[in-house]
């Protein structure tokens, strides 16, 4: 390993390189949010005379971590610092000029992750030619309450912030600024969907990839104040003179008795009620950075010149029920889809299609596709042009199967990453799987056409699985047609 230095309008970085791959890491893309910065839109980004360290990565937004179980499952280091507006290049020479760039959004439901998560470790990318950036923005209250005075959707306005730092400084890493695929999962899928739809962000990338996310959340405002009132409501002051373990502890009060009680008088009744997870901190559709739900921005013409891959995995909403060992019964199963507004008699389908499943797993199989499958496809069917897969090679770790994340270290090809036996088990994976999904990413980034475009009548899913992957026609149509 040696060292590699790139100078920047800001000053000069110095990564570190490890055989062709050069890595710059935490690199400030916007002002440290300090005080009451903490809840307005990012600040300029930082300057500096001597050479800045960029071989380690930054701090991360401040945030809570994952609750058990999924705190034993998904790998989340967390690292102080006042800098945590910051992001990370993968490049295979910062001399070149006119490599694709690739931008990736973590997800965790807009209140846990960072772009330092091993599995999302870009070397691979660069490897394979493409200029690989991740990215962190502000979670939770912090990123997204909807508090008076201060600006709606901050968390996506640093990732705007973040996008606009890429198109004025990918060159210097040998990236084209015109050549940006944008790629998220779960709420970083969410944020592409916003981002396709935000007039702000027009122009800023050209392609997109949403793996698990969703078109058709987004917060009212109304709603969104009625949260925020709450969250600043459990402080002894102000959010903005509050310590942030203050306004963490709030915000985790308030998650839990969000997702365990949820009054209609006291949190609204529109999108929130109805939200992925339950989710109290999302995008909010504040007539400046959202304007509409993103589905129907995008129906309306939004994006109309970004291709768009999308999909799901065969069994997202594994990851939420397996590990808990839920345990239902029919009656059980039939109360809780009638607690989400869902038919009950939906289950009968599944069934038949499942015979040896047990209720539980009924209910995964019926929230997959009410969380996930069905706001893709409605997604899809908005976009101009849009190629759908489903990610189904399942584990056998813990039950979890093809379950929501399981997709991601074969697209960035880190198997054998730190934490990724967390979800994936102690044995190694297909690596041929990780080869194609990671290789069919990579040339979508050169503007390559993956496979058959999706439309309506003979509806291709690109299904991802050993011993082949393979294009299938109206995959489980029974099923989808229950929600049209």
């Amino acid at each position: 390993m040696h060292t590699s230095v790139v100078d920047l309008p800001q000053g000069k970085v110095r990564g570190s390189a490890t055989g062709s791959v050069h890595a710059f890491l935490g690199i400030p893309y916007a002002a440290a949010p300090l005080g009451a910065a903490l809840f307005q839109a990012p600040g300029p980004a930082p300057t500096w005379d001597d050479e800045r360290d960029a071989t380690r990565f930054g701090p991360t937004a401040p945030q809570m971590g994952y609750p058990e179980p999924l705190r034993s499952i998904l790998h989340n280091p967390i690292i102080d610092g006042p800098e945590f507006l910051n992001l990370n290049v993968w490049t295979p020479d910062p001399t070149a000029s006119g490599l694709p760039v690739m931008v990736w959004i973590h997800g965790g439901a807009f209140r846990v992750g960072s772009s330092a998560v091993s599995v999302y470790n870009g070397h691979a990318f660069a490897r394979d030619g493409v200029v690989l950036v991740s990215l962190n923005y502000r979670l939770g209250a912090i990123g997204f309450a909807a508090l008076e005075g201060t600006p709606a959707n901050r968390g996506i306005l640093d990732q705007i912030a973040a996008l606009e730092w890429v198109r004025d400084n990918i060159a210097a890493f040998g990236g084209d600024p015109a050549q940006v695929t944008l790629f998220g999962e779960s709420a970083g899928a969410m944020s592409v969907a916003t981002l396709l739809a935000s007039p702000l962000a027009t122009g800023l990338f050209q392609r997109a990839i949403i793996q698990s996310g969703n078109g058709s959340i987004a917060s009212t405002l109304d709603d969104a104040r009625l949260v925020a009132a709450d969250f600043a409501g459990r402080l002894d002051t102000s959010p903005e003179t509050a310590e942030i373990s203050a306004l963490l502890e709030a915000e985790r009060n308030l998650v839990l008795d969000f997702t365990l009680r949820q009054d209609p008088a006291r949190w609204g009744q529109s999108t929130l009620t109805a939200s992925l997870g339950l989710m109290a901190f999302l995008p909010t559709i504040d007539d400046h950075v959202l304007t509409e739900l993103p589905v129907d921005a995008i129906a309306a013409g939004a994006a109309r010149d970004i291709p768009l891959i999308i999909g799901t995995t065969a069994d997202e909403f594994r990851l939420y029920t397996a590990p808990a060992g839920l345990t239902l019964t029919p009656d059980s199963l039939a109360d809780l889809l009638s607690a989400r507004g869902l038919d009950p008699t939906v289950a009968d389908t599944y069934a038949a299609n499942r015979p040896n499943a047990t209720p539980g797993d009924l209910l995964a199989a019926i929230l997959t596709d009410w969380a996930f499958r069905v706001p893709a496809t409605r997604l899809a069917e908005a976009a101009t042009t849009a190629y759908v897969y489903e990610f189904a090679w399942p584990t056998t770790y813990l039950d979890l199967r093809a379950c929501h994340a399981i997709e991601i270290a074969f697209v960035f090809d880190t198997l054998t990453a730190e934490g990724t036996a967390m979800m994936l088990g102690p044995h190694t994976p297909p690596q041929t799987l990780a080869a194609e999904i990671h290789h069919t990413w990579t040339d979508f980034a050169h503007g390559r056409i993956p496979w058959t475009p999706y439309e309506t009548t003979t509806r291709p899913v690109m299904t991802f699985n050993t011993p082949r992957s393979q294009l299938i026609s109206n995959p489980r149509s029974d099923e989808l047609a229950l929600w049209t």
